[in-house]
């Protein structure tokens, strides 16, 4: 197979350890942290839940997550160039490359539907500031946003914001946006948990998420929640991580950080549950998840306490830098690998990926058709790509290599249990993940 150049370079990479970090903490916390994760604490045991949810965390952290990142650096390339690198001795290396357009795919067809939901996300911003949230029930605000063709201008303001972050000096401009923003997410949902403790009545939010309920353990759907939970918060797609190890130098140590990352997403999720579970019980509203969640029972809430415009507006910058952080990474593993393989330049491919993302997504603006998109993504293509990551990287590349890699920038080497770990207990899972998000039609 002939060799293609590679996308990076000394200059083309992370400035410093938590430049990275926060980086993939960005990407990592999503949607998912906020509206779901709250609502899974407590309906699968509270405090319970933790214990399956931190061992998978742990796990796909130590094994998935690292793997994904010593691809992308062995390779020195995202997506595309990381596949050709663990198919090139395979007597199938035609299969197996085009094979990795699958979680690119996935990566795209996520960035797709979020930069839809974030420009719902903008739009309540603007309600809240300008009050025109408040003037109206939460559900007809949140439904002129929702049908046909029905918020146009701020799916476009969104990935408008997107490409000008990600124009020109990538790596630079990618550290320096989530050194700002990671921060802000964590100091404004903090500011937010503080205020929700003082609302009457909290207390018994606060029961719902932490009273363990260890019966929920000898539940089977307990396990399986938590799992895909775990995974899917981690962003495991086969894709995103996998470009941002590419800009990440040798001298770093990656399982190390990739377990950093995973406890940081997990403060994020732990955060969004202090923030948004007591409030949801101090008003008496039945718990749930998803967007309703977000655009109907939260702005019903901050309408009814004081400077509650203030705090509308704290709470949906927060889940707009937690949305647009994300969205970098779906579209830089996009942006490195048309560029790898078509050989254009970083604005092109920039301008292309934002295109596509916005003539497949301004049809599909119906809170109903973009639902049903993101369950064939998430559901189907997102976990297949995972799959696919996992056994490219830990059987076909091989043991060895991949392993050679995570031992640089190690104090000791990876003990011999990793190889077993990664191979005989992270690959199946991943494999019965996909399975079982079919049969429970989602669980991440």
């Amino acid at each position: 197979m002939k060799e293609k150049k590679q996308t990076n370079s000394n200059s083309n990479l992370f400035g410093s350890k938590w430049g990275f970090i926060l980086a993939c903490v960005g990407s990592a916390v999503g949607l998912g942290n906020i509206w779901l994760f709250p609502y899974r604490l407590g309906q699968y045991g509270g405090a319970a839940f933790l214990i399956p949810y931190l061992l998978f965390i742990f796990l796909f952290g130590y094994v998935g997550l690292s793997a994904e990142f010593a691809i992308g650096r062995k390779a020195k390339t995202g997506t595309l160039g990381a596949y050709e690198v663990c198919w090139k001795k395979s007597k199938h290396s035609k299969t197996g490359t085009a094979l990795g357009w699958i979680p690119l795919v996935g990566s795209l067809g996520i960035a797709t539907g979020y930069a839809i939901i974030i420009g719902w996300v903008l739009r309540a911003l603007f309600g809240s500031a300008t009050g025109a949230l408040f003037e109206t029930s939460s559900g007809n605000y949140f439904s002129q946003a929702t049908g046909d063709f029905g918020s146009v201008i701020w799916h476009i303001a969104i990935l408008g914001i997107t490409v000008l972050i990600l124009f020109t000096d990538s790596v630079a401009r990618i550290e320096k946006v989530s050194k700002v923003l990671m921060p802000v997410f964590y100091i404004l949902f903090a500011f937010l948990a503080v205020r929700v403790l003082l609302l009457p009545g909290s207390v018994e939010g606060y029961k719902f998420l932490f009273i363990p309920k260890w019966q929920s353990l000898l539940q089977i759907e307990t396990w399986i929640m938590a799992m895909g939970q775990a995974f899917f918060s981690l962003s495991i797609t086969g894709s995103g991580m996998i470009v941002y190890g590419a800009y990440l130098g040798k001298k770093e140590d990656i399982v190390n950080a990739s377990l950093q990352t995973s406890i940081y997403d997990t403060l994020a999720a732990l955060l969004s549950a202090l923030v948004i579970m007591p409030a949801v019980f101090s008003f008496g509203i039945e718990p749930t998840a998803g967007p309703s969640l977000m655009f109907l029972v939260m702005p019903d809430i901050f309408r009814q306490i004081a400077f509650g415009r203030i705090f509308a507006c704290i709470f949906f910058i927060s889940v707009l830098v937690a949305g647009i952080t994300s969205l970098i990474n779906m579209f830089e593993a996009v942006i490195e690998s048309l560029q790898y393989k078509y050989k254009i330049s970083r604005n092109i491919a920039a301008l292309i990926s934002i295109l596509i993302s916005f003539s497949i997504g301004v049809f599909l603006e119906n809170e109903l058709n973009v639902g049903k998109f993101m369950d064939f993504i998430t559901i189907l293509v997102v976990p297949l790509g995972a799959v696919f990551g996992a056994v490219s990287i830990y059987y076909i590349l091989g043991r060895n290599k991949i392993e050679e890699e995570l031992n640089c920038g190690r104090k000791k080497k990876l003990p011999k249990v990793y190889s077993v770990v990664a191979r005989y207990i992270y690959v199946p899972i991943t494999i019965l993940i996909f399975i079982l998000g079919i049969i429970y039609k989602g669980i991440g």
